[in-house]
């Protein structure tokens, strides 16, 4: 091989670790906290024995690290740059693929969304309410400050806790995540002033922008 062959081989190392569906899947949960791969499976809707194999390959391009703990592997991404290219990949390619833009509509509807920028303007705003609706684990692991944690299947038998005069920006965890425009959905039935977040806590972070544990 020559050596320009080589470099352009290295290169498309990351491409190969790129093309899989079911490895992109698990790049963004991992992009959330760090789990274990029996965690990382179940949230991924992944069979165990895949999950693992795909791990391996991410690991091989640099993507993802580990950590044990007792009997234990933890899985994360391997720095903040990879969670900052999965957000320019995505969006790059929203701005390239109408299939993309067609299928992320059909799954989150077509809900006016806040942007993080917009949402960090808002914080001290005692007229914006900022709800969570991932799962507890999620939430303690790191969340956008002022939030509270009202998991989307408690949302129901917990609206009484939200005031009815403010406007409610709920957010679960990525830009594919449906758990936020379900809960939107929901608090507007019944009244509530309410938009998800753009992108999810995935735009919040990626956007260097402060988190609370």
């Amino acid at each position: 091989m020559f050596p320009e062959e080589q470099i352009y081989a290295q290169l498309a190392r990351l491409g190969k670790a790129l093309a899989s569906p079911v490895r992109l899947r698990l790049l963004d949960v991992l992009d959330q906290r760090e789990r274990t791969v029996e965690e990382l499976a179940q949230a991924a809707g992944v069979p165990l024995k895949n999950t693992s194999a795909q791990l391996q390959q991410l690991r091989a391009a640099h993507l993802v690290t580990s950590r044990r703990d007792g009997t234990r592997s933890y899985y994360r991404l391997a720095d903040a740059s990879v969670s900052r290219f999965l957000g320019e990949f995505q969006a790059f390619a929203d701005g390239r693929l109408a299939d993309l833009r067609d299928a992320v509509r059909a799954r989150l509807g077509a809900l006016e969304g806040v942007s993080a920028q917009e949402l960090a303007a808002r914080l001290a705003d005692p007229g914006t309410v900022v709800v969570d609706v991932r799962p507890a684990a999620d939430y303690a692991a790191g969340h956008v400050p002022g939030a509270v944690s009202v998991p989307l299947e408690e949302l129901r038998e917990r609206l009484g806790e939200l005031p009815k005069e403010a406007q409610i920006v709920a957010y679960c965890g990525g830009p594919y995540c449906v758990l936020s425009p379900e809960a939107v959905r929901l608090l507007r039935e019944h009244g509530y002033d309410a938009r998800p977040l753009d992108g999810g806590f995935l735009s919040w972070r990626r956007g260097d922008k402060p988190l609370a544990r």
